[in-house]
C-alpha cells in the first residue's frame, strides 16, 4: 500500500469518525447491551446456538437436494421457482415478471440480497417506480446512500439528520422535528404506494424446503404488506437461506432477534406458503364491502447463486453461508462501533462477516479496502448465533490478498532473503509487522543503539513513508538482556523438585521488551511453589497470522509444538502471560496444526492468572503474593474475555483483598500492530478513548491491564504507567 493510499484511507476514516461515528456507536452499543441482557435471560442459549449451527451445516451440505425439494413444493403450491446464476440473470428474470404483469410500480421490504444484485437500478432503467418501504431503507433511498449495517441500514444517521433530509426532499407545510413525526409521515406516504403497487418484493430470512414456506422476521409491518397487497409477489433470497422444514425453524427464531437487537422475538414473524389463496383488497373501491378482483395471485421465488455455490465448495469460505444476517458481528466489533459500515464494508455487506460475503459474491478486490479493520479479537465469534469463525475467514481472505499479485522476475531473491514463508510481492507493511519477532531479536541484541535509532526522526520518517508506522506512536524499548538470557544467567528456577513444574512461555514482547514483567511472573510462580522453566522457544505466530501470513504462522506453530512437546510429555504445564498467544494455543492452532498436536498443546496451556487461581484453589499460600497496591482499576484483554478467562484475574484480586473497579469497555483499540498503522491511528485512539474515559478520574488507583496492547494504549491515553496483574502480585524480594 502506498503512502498516498494510506493518507486517503486515513482521511476517509477521519471523516466518518466525525460525521457518522457518534450515531453508529450509540446505536450499535445499544444493540450490543440489549443482546447481553437477552442472552443472559435465555437459559438454553448455548444449546440453541449449537443446534442452529448443526442445522445450517446440514442444510448447506444437502443444498442441491433441498433445492429440488423446494422446487417441488413451490410448484405444488402454484408458484414459480427460478435459480439465478448471478445478478444479471436474476434481474433479467425479475424485469420479465414485472413486465408481463404490466407493472409500473414495485414496493419492496428490506433485503440485502436485492441490494447485492442492485435490482432497484435494473427496474428503474425500465421506467418502473421502486419504493423501499422499510423506514431505514426509505431514508437511504431518499438520501441516495448505501446501507451502513445489515439490520439497521441507516443507523449512521440521527433523528435530526433524517428530519433535515426529509424537510429538504419533501418540503412539508410544517417541518419535521421528531421521530414520531417522521415515522407517521413515512407510514402514510409509503402506505399509499403499497396500495397502488403492481408488484410486491420481499427477501426471505428462511425458506422451508418441504412446504415452500418463506419466513420474514421484521420489526415493521411493511414486509407482510408488500407480500400480500399486490397481486404479484416476488421473493428474492440467496440459496443458502433454505432449511429442511418447519421443525428446523425454531432455533433461528429464538436466536435472530436476540442476536440482532436484543429482543426476545421480533415484532413480526410471518410465514407464507404463497401464492396465498386470499384475493387482494380493491383499494380503488374502498366503499365496497367486498374483496377485490378474482385474478389469480402469482408468486415467484428467485434464489440467487451469485457465487454462493462456489463458496459452498470453498472449505475456508463455506462457513459464510451459515450466516443469518443478524449483524451481531458488527455490533460486537469495537472498530465497527466507531466507524460504521461505510468504512467497515464493501459493495453490499458490512461488519465482520462482510469479508466472506464480499469475497464470495463480488470478488476478493471488494474485500481489500476494509479487510484489515478486523483485528482478530474474536469477540464476534461469541456473538454469532451460529458460531461462525469470522476472524478466520478474515485471515484467510487477507492471506489470499497477500498472494494476489503478479510475480516479478526477481521475486525469488526477496523470498530467499526474508525470514518468512510468504511470496515476495507481500505488502511491505504486513511483512514488517508479520516479522516483528525477527526485528525484536535484532533490536534486543543491538540495544541501546537500536532504541536510539528507532527514536530518531530520520528512521521514523522512513518507517512512516515506506512501512506506514504512525510517527505519533512510541516504539517499544528493547532490552539488551532477554528474559531467556536473564533466566539462564540466574541459574534457572530457585524452586526445585516441586510438585508442579511449569514452562513460562517467553512470548516475543515479554522476552525482548517487557522483561521485568517476565521476571515478576517467575517470582509469582515460584512464590506459589512452582518450579519454572524458560526455554528458548519460537514466537507463537500471532504476529504473522494477524497480517494474513498463514504459511509463516503455520511454520511457527509447528516449531512451538515441537519445542514444547517433550515438556508436556513429562507432565509440565505451559503458562502464558500474553492472552493473544494463549489464543493461538487454544484456538488458532486448530487451523495450523494436526488435531492431535493442537489437542495436546491446548489442553496443557494456561493463562498465568488462571494458573495462579488454580494454585490458590489447591492450597498454595496466598500470603506469599503482594497486596501493596490495594486500590486497582482493571481492564482485561479482549481475547482473554473471548476465552472466558478474565474472571480468574478478578477472582485472584478479590481473594487477596484488593479494591478493584473493572472496566466494562471491551476493547482498548490498540489490537497489536493495528494501532501502529498510520491509516488506522485515529480510529485506534477513538476506540481507546472510550476506555480511557472510564479510568481518567481514577487517579488514586493503579491501572492494571492484562495485555501488552492494552498497557501500551492506556499508557498513551492516560500519560501514566500501566501494570500487568503479575506485576501487582509479585513481591519486592529479589
Amino acid at each position: 500500500m502506498s503512502s498516498d493510499t494510506r493518507r486517503r484511507k486515513a482521511t476517509k476514516i477521519r471523516h466518518l469518525l466525525e460525521t457518522e461515528g457518534e450515531s453508529v456507536q450509540e446505536n450499535t452499543t445499544h444493540f450490543n447491551e440489549e443482546r447481553y441482557d437477552a442472552v443472559e435471560e435465555f437459559d438454553n442459549y448455548e444449546a440453541v446456538r449449537t443446534e442452529a449451527r448443526a442445522i445450517k451445516e446440514n442444510a448447506i451440505e444437502q443444498l442441491p437436494e433441498l433445492v429440488e425439494t423446494l422446487r417441488d413444493s413451490i410448484e405444488e403450491n402454484g408458484g414459480n421457482l427460478y435459480i439465478a446464476d448471478d445478478a444479471v440473470d436474476a434481474n433479467a428474470y425479475i424485469r420479465d415478471v414485472v413486465g408481463e404483469v404490466g407493472g409500473d410500480s414495485v414496493v419492496k421490504s428490506k433485503s440485502m440480497t436485492t441490494e447485492e444484485i442492485e435490482v432497484n437500478e435494473a427496474l428503474e432503467a425500465d421506467g418502473v417506480d421502486v419504493w423501499e418501504t422499510d423506514l431505514g431503507e426509505f431514508v437511504l433511498q431518499v438520501a441516495d446512500e448505501a446501507p451502513s449495517h445489515l439490520v439497521g441500514p441507516s443507523l449512521h444517521r440521527t433523528t435530526d439528520d433524517v428530519a433535515d433530509l426529509f424537510n429538504r426532499y419533501f418540503d412539508p407545510e410544517e417541518p419535521f422535528e421528531t421521530a414520531e413525526q417522521l415515522t407517521e409521515f413515512a407510514r402514510d406516504y409509503l402506505g399509499d404506494r403499497i396500495r397502488a403497487a403492481d408488484v410486491g418484493m420481499t427477501g426471505a430470512n428462511f425458506v422451508l424446503a418441504d412446504s415452500g414456506t418463506i419466513t420474514l422476521v421484521t420489526n415493521e409491518g411493511n414486509a407482510r404488506k408488500c407480500a400480500v397487497t399486490p397481486d404479484t409477489h416476488i421473493a428474492v433470497t440467496g440459496v443458502e437461506k433454505i432449511i429442511p422444514s418447519l421443525s428446523d425453524l425454531g432455533p433461528f427464531i429464538e436466536l435472530i432477534a436476540r442476536s440482532a437487537t436484543g429482543q426476545d422475538i421480533s415484532q413480526y414473524v410471518s410465514l407464507f406458503s404463497p401464492p396465498t389463496e386470499s384475493p387482494t383488497l380493491d383499494f380503488k373501491n374502498a366503499d365496497e364491502p367486498v374483496f377485490g378482483s378474482n385474478k389469480d395471485r402469482s408468486f415467484h421465488l428467485v434464489l440467487i447463486d451469485n457465487g454462493r455455490l462456489k463458496m459452498r465448495e470453498d472449505e475456508q469460505l463455506r462457513e459464510t453461508l451459515y450466516c443469518i444476517r443478524c449483524g451481531a458481528c458488527a455490533n460486537s466489533c469495537a472498530n465497527f462501533q466507531h466507524v460504521g459500515g461505510h468504512a467497515f464494508g464493501g459493495e453490499t455487506y458490512t461488519g465482520g462477516i462482510a469479508t466472506g460475503w464480499e469475497t464470495g459474491v463480488h470478488g476478493i478486490e471488494s474485500s481489500t479496502e476494509f479487510n484489515d479493520l478486523c483485528t482478530g479479537c474474536s469477540r464476534c465469534v461469541t456473538a454469532c448465533p451460529v458460531k461462525i469463525d469470522i476472524p478466520w475467514i478474515n485471515t484467510v481472505v487477507r492471506n489470499r490478498i497477500n498472494h494476489d499479485h503478479d510475480r516479478a522476475e526477481y521475486d525469488f531473491l526477496v523470498e530467499g532473503l526474508t525470514p518468512d514463508e510468504e511470496p515476495a510481492g507481500l505488502d511491505l507493511q504486513k511483512r514488517a509487522f508479520g516479522n516483528f519477532e525477527t526485528m525484536a531479536k535484532v533490536a534486543s541484541q543491538t540495544a541501546p543503539i537500536s532504541n536510539w535509532m528507532l527514536d530518531s526522526s530520520l528512521v521514523r520518517d522512513v518507517l512512516s513513508r515506506f512501512v506506514g508506522i504512525d510517527q505519533r506512536r512510541k516504539f517499544p524499548s528493547f532490552q539488551r538482556e532477554s528474559l531467556v538470557d536473564w533466566f539462564e544467567a540466574r541459574g534457572g528456577s530457585r524452586v526445585c523438585s516441586a510438585n508442579r513444574t511449569a514452562v513460562l512461555y517467553p512470548d516475543v514482547y515479554t522476552n525482548y521488551v517487557l522483561v521485568e514483567r517476565g521476571k515478576d511472573a517467575v517470582k509469582v510462580l515460584e512464590s506459589l511453589g512452582v518450579e519454572v522453566i524458560i526455554p528458548n522457544i519460537s514466537g507463537s505466530g500471532r504476529a504473522p497470522l494477524s497480517q494474513g501470513m498463514i504459511d509463516t504462522a503455520e511454520s511457527k506453530a509447528r516449531q512451538v509444538f515441537d519445542q514444547l512437546r517433550s515438556y508436556i510429555d513429562a507432565g509440565t504445564d505451559v503458562v502464558v502471560i500474553e492472552p493473544s498467544d494463549l489464543v493461538m494455543f487454544r484456538y488458532d492452532y486448530e487451523k495450523l496444526l494436526p488435531m492431535h498436536a493442537f489437542n495436546i498443546l491446548s489442553e496443557n496451556s494456561y493463562e498465568i492468572l488462571e494458573y495462579v487461581f488454580g494454585l490458590l484453589e489447591n492450597g498454595a499460600d496466598a500470603e506469599s503474593l503482594s497486596s501493596a497496591d490495594s486500590r486497582l482499576a482493571y481492564h482485561s484483554h479482549c481475547q482473554q474475555r473471548t476465552l472466558g478467562l478474565d474472571a480468574y484475574t478478578e477472582a485472584v484480586f478479590d481473594r487477596l483483598g484488593y479494591d478493584v473497579i473493572t472496566s466494562d469497555v471491551e476493547c482498548c483499540g490498540m489490537a497489536g500492530s493495528f494501532g501502529y498503522k498510520s491509516e488506522y491511528y485515529e480510529l485506534s485512539m477513538d476506540v481507546g478513548s472510550t476506555l480511557a474515559d472510564q479510568f481518567t478520574e481514577e487517579t488514586d488507583r493503579t491501572i492494571v491491564a492484562s495485555g501488552t496492547s492494552c498497557t501500551e494504549q492506556l499508557t498513551d491515553l492516560l500519560g501514566s504507567g500501566v501494570k500487568h496483574p503479575v506485576e501487582i502480585l509479585a513481591s519486592d524480594e529479589p
